[in-house]
């Protein structure tokens, strides 16, 4: 009877390595939808929101008063042009690889708070409704009055929010991302190509391998000469 232990057995390096990068990859592929995500719905919510208005104001003009509005790209340009910035990272994040993405990473989460900072330090908007009203009444004295905000800014800084967490999770779970040059190893080398068995008394095996770009004959050749 052969001697049966209670002790497990040891386990080398190699075990506990693969043990602990388990949950990071888990974590990674899941990431990767999330990301995709979150990063496209607040690329398309901050370039509609910027579109829309964000500051009203009235314009005297002499006894009477003009309506005067403002949406967010005439009070600033930057969360629009950030978000652009942002999803051209985001598509860059699978081309690249090892520092490369990292960067692209940092690049995507940092136009996500420039956006989102950019949208409510502009959320005023009375500078641009001042000069309109200065460019209307052709008074470079002239100021708006009534001035009131929408919510609309606030709604650019929300869809910013949404790209710096793409950024943030890119950061975290990149380095596991799968990548746009997939059909190559990780040495770089492309991987083998596998050639189907032609049967010379097949016809359809030789026409297929002459879609495939390949000589039959010389197999044929090869076999009988052996």
């Amino acid at each position: 009877m052969g001697y049966v232990s209670a002790v497990p057995p040891p386990r080398n390096d190699a075990d506990a390595e693969s043990e602990r990068e388990a949950p990071d990859s888990r974590g990674g592929r899941r990431s990767v939808a999330v990301a995709l995500l979150l990063g496209a719905l607040g690329a398309t919510v901050v370039l509609l929101a910027s579109g829309r208005t964000w500051a009203r104001g009235t314009a005297a003009i002499g006894s009477d008063s003009l309506q005067l509005a403002a949406d967010g790209r005439a009070v600033t340009g930057l969360p629009a042009a950030l978000a652009i910035v942002g999803l051209a990272a985001l598509v860059a994040v699978f081309a690249v690889r090892g520092r490369s993405r990292l960067l692209v990473s940092g690049l995507l989460a940092l136009s996500g708070l420039g956006a989102a900072l950019s949208a409510v330090v502009g959320a005023d908007g009375r500078s641009t409704l001042d000069a309109q009203a200065a460019r209307t009444t052709a008074d470079s004295a002239a100021h708006v009055a009534g001035l009131t905000q929408t919510t609309w800014p606030y709604v650019t800084a929300a869809g910013a929010l949404l790209i710096l967490a793409a950024g943030l999770l890119a950061l975290r779970f990149g380095r596991s991302w799968p990548s746009m040059g997939g059909r190559y190893e990780r040495d770089g080398s492309p991987r083998a190509r596998t050639v189907a068995a032609v049967d010379p008394d097949r016809p359809e095996d030789l026409w297929k391998a002459l879609d495939r770009g390949e000589d039959p004959t010389t197999d044929q050749g090869a076999d009988r000469t052996d």
